[in-house]
């Protein structure tokens, strides 16, 4: 059981700032309805609003608030893409999957932000929006891959503006001499990403779609009609969806024991400095685009609306924290903004993201009338509301794009628990001294 103060927000940035503080009830009694979700994150929210939309009975449950977990921690970047690493080998996929999935993967990957642009723009959502992104390189095999991404995004007809950018020509987007180029994409963006989640469930709620906060799913009886078991009430429903994600085994784990050995609780963390000034803004981020460099431990950073400079990284495999979280990303950050010596740190959080093995969404099915998805693999903004809409889709007859994901094979990490985490974080470390040294 969670005591009560690690169930409101984690002092972060955007818990402080979010403009929507009105809790969600806790649920109490008994309540019976056609879809019960479980997990108040954007996977879970994404779907409910999309039932929702369509006039659907739900009921979706979180265990402490709208967004408590990555969903409301990360760095709030909107990165397109879905399907991860199975795109990446388009004769590979479309042998196994058929003729024309790593293209469908491609449209969905593009569908993904647009959802989010539509979704702010139809529920006017307070969120901070602003578009604009730049991947940069440190080493000329990274600038290379950018290149080869940048071709083969111009193959596929990618309308967004995108190009490619020398180390000169960066000085025009990030003020900072640590990389050597770039690729700018116009296609995505970055916002504050609780408000976001917090927008999509009060929409949800709104068109009738009933939000219960603090309420704990603390066991399931399955069958036809599958019961939820809460704390203080029931939830009776045909049909249930899971989305826990890296939370899942911790809070609930006996909800799904299976899914468990499937996803990684990895951890990653992001402070947030005082508000710059004008001078500082203009020199360390002229056009205020969010920035990810190539590294598979690598640091992500952009600006906040009231100008705070956000910088994320550390991700750490054995899911524990560093011994200063605050000295840590400070130390990182100056490496690229030196002259940010100056700026005081108001806020460091962190939190956890869920890691697949071969880093591709997981989404299927345990029973005929039970759903999950989870391990976006720490670029979960926007593929979580494509997720949203295959859930939708799939529980209205229409399997297409649920099945692309369902039968993708996925690898459950060896061992189990902190021996996976450890055997993981090893792994990984495989990748972190290639980054140094390649």
């Amino acid at each position: 059981m969670l005591d009560a103060n690690q169930r409101e927000h984690t002092n972060s940035y955007y818990a402080a700032t979010q403009r929507d503080k009105t809790p969600f009830p806790t649920l109490s009694g008994d309540v019976t309805t056609d879809i019960c979700i479980i997990g108040g994150g954007l996977t879970g929210v994404s779907t409910a609003l999309e039932l929702a939309e369509q006039g659907r009975d739900v009921v979706l449950l979180e265990a402490h608030r709208i967004g408590w977990g990555a969903s409301g921690r990360n760095g709030g970047q909107i990165i397109g893409g879905y399907g991860g690493k199975l795109t990446s080998k388009p004769d590979k996929t479309d042998k196994r999957h058929g003729k024309g999935t790593t293209d469908k993967l491609v449209d969905m990957g593009n569908e993904a932000v647009e959802i989010i642009k539509q979704r702010i723009q139809k529920y006017q959502i307070e969120c901070d929006l602003k578009w604009g992104f730049l991947n940069v390189a440190l080493k000329q095999r990274e600038m290379d891959d950018l290149g080869h991404w940048y071709d083969e995004l111009k193959e596929q007809g990618y309308e967004p503006d995108i190009q490619m950018v020398d180390k000169e020509g960066l000085r025009d987007y990030v003020g900072t001499d640590r990389y050597i180029g770039g690729m700018v994409d116009m296609g995505w963006g970055h916002l504050q990403v609780l408000d976001l989640c917090k927008g999509e469930a009060r929409a949800a709620a709104n068109l009738g779609a009933q939000i219960f906060e603090q309420t704990i799913a603390q066991d399931v009886e399955h069958g036809d009609t599958i019961k939820v078991k809460t704390e203080h009430g029931t939830v009776h429903a045909k049909q249930l969806i899971l989305c826990g994600n890296a939370y899942l085994a911790a809070l609930a784990p006996k909800l799904a024991p299976k899914l468990t050995k499937y996803v990684l609780p990895a951890t990653s963390y992001i402070i947030a400095t005082e508000p710059l000034s004008d001078e500082q803004v203009a020199d360390v981020m002229p056009k205020n685009y969010a920035v990810c460099d190539q590294r598979t431990a690598l640091d992500y950073f952009r600006l906040s609306a009231d100008n705070r400079m956000l910088f994320g990284g550390v991700s750490n495999y054995t899911a524990s924290a560093p011994r200063s979280i605050t000295t840590t990303l400070r130390n990182k950050m100056l490496k690229v903004f030196p002259q940010l010596s100056d700026a005081e740190i108001d806020y460091y959080w962190g939190g956890r993201m869920g890691i697949s093995f071969r880093r591709v969404p997981q989404l299927g099915q345990l029973a005929p009338n039970v759903f999950y998805a989870q391990a976006y693999s720490g670029h979960g903004v926007a593929p979580t509301h494509m997720t949203g809409r295959i859930l939708a889709e799939t529980l209205n007859g229409d399997r297409s794009r649920f099945d692309i994901m369902a039968k993708e094979t996925h690898v459950p990490f060896p061992g189990f628990g902190m021996i996976r985490q450890s055997m993981y974080a090893v792994g990984m470390s495989f990748y972190k001294i290639r980054d140094a040294i390649m």
